[in-house]
């Protein structure tokens, strides 16, 4: 199995998007969805962003890598009657089912960045995207002190060295790869926008229970553990989860965590 396939089905990453949704309607509400408008939700999930464009109105195709967040998505769209709303399997950097050209806007929210090939990814989401289009992606930020990046950084202290060739999603972070890797697909800088954003991770439970749901539904944290288990360092890296998720709650309340997470916004003008 592709292994980035097999990273995003390990696990129930729904369990964490429930954790996003007041966030992802936030991000969806600044992007100018208008009705008829076709948006291609790229590493989608279970639609933390595609649900909320799709209810302002917006034709919606989901995508992504994980066939079960795939069936998830799509559950949660029907539930609502969301008719303008679909998701399917595919690989970000290989969308050989969409036609060039497609869609309005092109939004990847902590999806595409975990794609192996990043300008693959690129060259894919220009691809998709109409003359006169917009891509927006939200990306993680190497070395931030905020919740994500931290999770990511503690667990690969305790995961085995990544393959050779292996090229971080983090990587995408950082505003000159991301101006190389668009520029490789025929964009030029000034068409190309950042700014740090604020999202926020909102759990019906204390700290420590949100970090036992990463430990047993996420699949970077899975791994993470696995690879500690085997080295007698499970209780270490449960120590320094405790102690992150316990020091950036920001919920007075005993069973409410609330972690705002710092991240890229992106913005390319096709």
């Amino acid at each position: 199995m592709n292994p980035n396939k097999a990273l995003w089905e390990k696990g129930d990453f729904t369990r964490i998007a429930a954790s996003m949704r007041e966030s992802g309607a936030a991000l969806v509400n600044t992007l100018g969805v208008t009705n008829g408008l076709s948006v291609l939700d790229l590493g989608c999930g279970d639609g933390t962003t595609a649900l909320p464009a799709a209810r302002l109105g917006a034709n919606v195709l989901g995508v992504d890598i994980a066939r079960n967040l795939v069936e998830a998505g799509n559950k949660r769209a029907k539930d609502e009657g969301l008719t303008n709303c679909k998701f399917q399997e595919g690989d970000a950097s290989d969308l050989r089912d969409l036609q060039d050209r497609t869609f309005d806007l092109v939004v990847s929210v902590f999806g595409a960045m975990f794609a192996p090939k990043p300008f693959e990814v690129t060259k894919e989401m220009v691809r998709v995207t109409r003359r006169g289009g917009r891509i927006v992606m939200g990306n993680w930020i190497p070395n931030d002190p905020t919740l994500v990046a931290q999770i990511l950084r503690i667990s690969s202290s305790y995961s085995p060295s990544p393959p050779e060739g292996f090229i971080s999603p983090m990587t995408w972070g950082v505003e000159t790869n991301v101006i190389e890797r668009f520029g490789g697909a025929g964009i030029p800088k000034e068409k190309i926008s950042f700014v740090k954003d604020t999202y926020t991770f909102n759990f019906r439970g204390s700290p420590s229970e949100f970090v036992a749901a990463f430990r047993n539904y996420y699949g970077p944290t899975m791994n993470a553990f696995e690879a500690a288990e085997k080295n007698n360092r499970a209780a270490d890296l449960q120590r320094e989860l405790d102690a992150l998720f316990t020091s950036q709650n920001q919920s007075t309340a005993n069973d409410r965590t609330s972690i705002p997470a710092t991240f890229l916004r992106v913005a390319v003008a096709v």
